[in-house]
């Protein structure tokens, strides 16, 4: 019953995170009408990082992370922000937001494989079915006929999405595996800074004479961007990472191209085709699939710490599960005394 319990608040967490990533394609796809690519996701990190300091100082759960958290705190500063960052705010100059969303969300090709291969999960029916109607949309709405494969700029940015999905796909399946010393609301803070660190020269040099076009409309893209599209939704969705398997949550983020696919249609005008509603019919219909099975059936190996990401006053119980991620030779990758 708690375990069904956790893992409904996970799932409200997830629905959050899918609707605030998705709108915030087109968003994305305005700012940069405004700001140069690489700027933006400088600010955005910058600023997300420091609304988390600034609330974990408040509160007195600001502390510096343990050396036990270094791996993960480079993995998700390095592959989830600034490279995944960095990739998609540069592609969205030359591919449209809808088609853009689509592609750097091709994460379960890569983390399906590779949490059966480095965490020993098992695919359920219903990952594997949300996974043949997830890629079946995807084909129908990437469609790489339609590709012009003589324009240069096309290709750098669908290849650049390509390479944002990788990066996010190593990073959810490290998420699954680290063992965690710190919560993530302790180590998302770092993690976003550490991102702008890495961002910054690339800005400095590379949109050097890029202008800033300063507005009141760039302040409510950046006030959206910094701390909920990236200090809550970075936090939240590494929170459900570690409560779910990394294939389920891979396959959960499909919502997001969902999302911003029909978003992008409502504020950008781009075209909704009959091949684009049967696309986003085929992921919709998988991640109902998953999010039903997932909240119903699959029980957690972490409590998701929705209520303030606060540490477990002492070990918990794990419920069995045939999909929890296991290490070589069957040991948990996650043990009952960590704090979640």
């Amino acid at each position: 019953m708690v375990d069904d319990s956790r893992n409904g608040r996970a799932v409200i967490l997830f629905g959050m995170v899918i609707l605030l990533w998705g709108v915030n394609w087109p968003v994305m796809k305005l700012g940069l009408t405004l700001l140069p690519p690489l700027h933006f996701a400088l600010a955005r990190t910058v600023l997300g990082g420091t609304s988390l300091l600034l609330l974990l100082a408040a509160s007195g759960r600001l502390r510096a992370p343990p050396r036990g958290d270094v791996p993960i705190l480079l993995s998700i500063g390095i592959l989830q922000i600034a490279l995944f960052l960095g990739l998609t705010h540069a592609a969205l100059m030359f591919v449209d937001a809808g088609r853009s969303a689509i592609l750097a969300y091709t994460t379960p090709i890569w983390v399906v494989p590779l949490s059966a291969l480095l965490l020993h999960e098992r695919a359920g029916w219903a990952q594997l079915l949300a996974l043949a109607f997830g890629m079946a949309g995807l084909a129908v709405l990437f469609n790489p006929l339609a590709l012009d494969y003589d324009d240069a700029h096309a290709l750098l940015g669908n290849g650049m999405l390509l390479a944002a999905a990788v990066a996010w796909a190593l990073a959810i399946v490290h998420v699954r595996a680290h063992r965690w010393q710190s919560t993530p609301l302790q180590l998302m803070p770092w993690q976003l800074l550490l991102g702008s660190l890495l961002l910054l020269p690339a800005a400095l040099i590379i949109e050097a004479d890029r202008p800033i076009h300063w507005s009141w409309e760039l302040a409510v893209i950046l006030a959206y961007n910094g701390p909920v599209a990236s200090a809550f939704c970075y936090w939240a969705f590494v929170t459900v990472n570690r409560s779910f398997p990394a294939s389920t949550t891979a396959l959960g983020s499909l919502g997001v191209p969902l999302v911003g696919v029909l978003a992008s249609a409502l504020a950008l005008g781009e075209p909704l085709t009959a091949a684009t509603l049967g696309g986003l019919t085929l992921i919709a219909s998988g991640v109902v699939v998953l999010s039903l099975t997932a909240a119903r059936r699959e029980p957690a190996s972490f409590a998701p710490a929705v209520a303030g990401d606060s540490a477990a006053s002492g070990p918990r119980p794990l419920s069995p599960s045939p999909l929890s991620s296991s290490g070589p030779g069957g040991t948990p990758c996650f043990r009952s005394g960590e704090q979640p």
